[in-house]
């Protein structure tokens, strides 16, 4: 199994960002889970902003990128006048799963912007037979949240996460594997104000990081029961 962190910096022009998200999944090898950036195609937005025909050829484009492949990322998106930070994952031309932002960060004033989802929203879903989780950015710090992702293979953070914190994203990331003995895809904006994060951890707290766009691994995922079996901790 392939699990994919990309690595990229967002721009004003929405339109540029999609192709350059779109030039990079391309790469991924088939049966890849892969995970953008939180916000990746935006970036946060403070200003009002009609998205509707822009989310649509988000959408056509993962329905077309999907085929075979494991697609993650977070969109704005707006519904009955409430506007959302959701998590998305498409597989083979279908929307699998979906999950609204819960924890919003108030320190970047997040809650003038999107309405917070619900918390028990918060679950595991399937893709190529695995089981998945995911916090976004700031709901990676809060650590009840973890546990309702027990028994997840893999549990993605998509981040827009501030580079003074940039020891928190590490140690918290590192953390979670380790705690929920799983593998965790973290992938962090490359704009110069967040911490450029893109990392890849196992089950045994391994950190597999580099710096080009594209952090592909190919990993065993019998590394999982193999933890849980040498430490067993009731998962």
């Amino acid at each position: 199994m392939n699990l994919v962190s990309l690595h990229f910096r967002h721009g004003e022009d929405f339109l540029k960002n999609l192709e350059q998200f779109r030039s990079l999944v391309v790469q991924t090898p088939p049966s890849s889970i892969v995970l953008a950036p939180e916000l990746a195609l935006t970036g946060y937005i403070t200003k009002e902003l009609d998205l509707t025909d822009f989310n649509a050829k988000v959408f056509e484009a993962l329905k077309t990128l999907s085929k075979n492949r494991t697609i993650c990322l977070t969109l704005i998106i707006k519904e009955k006048e409430k506007q959302y930070n959701r998590f998305v994952a498409f597989l083979d031309g279908k929307q699998i799963y979906s999950q609204n932002k819960a924890k919003l960060f108030t320190m970047n004033k997040e809650h003038l912007f999107f309405q917070a989802g619900d918390l028990q929203e918060i679950k595991l879903f399937d893709a190529f037979g695995l089981k998945i989780g995911v916090l976004i950015c700031f709901e990676l710090r809060f650590t009840m949240l973890w546990e309702q992702l027990k028994g997840a293979d893999v549990i993605l953070i998509p981040a827009m996460w501030g580079k003074i914190r940039k020891q928190h994203l590490d140690i918290l990331s590192n953390s979670l594997a380790i705690a929920n003995q799983c593998f965790v895809i973290v992938s962090d904006s490359l704009n110069v104000e967040f911490t450029n994060i893109n990392h890849i951890i196992t089950p045994f707290g391994e950190k597999i990081e580099n710096s080009h766009e594209l952090n592909i691994q190919d990993v065993n995922l019998n590394e999982i029961q193999k933890m849980r079996r040498y430490l067993p901790v009731g998962i």
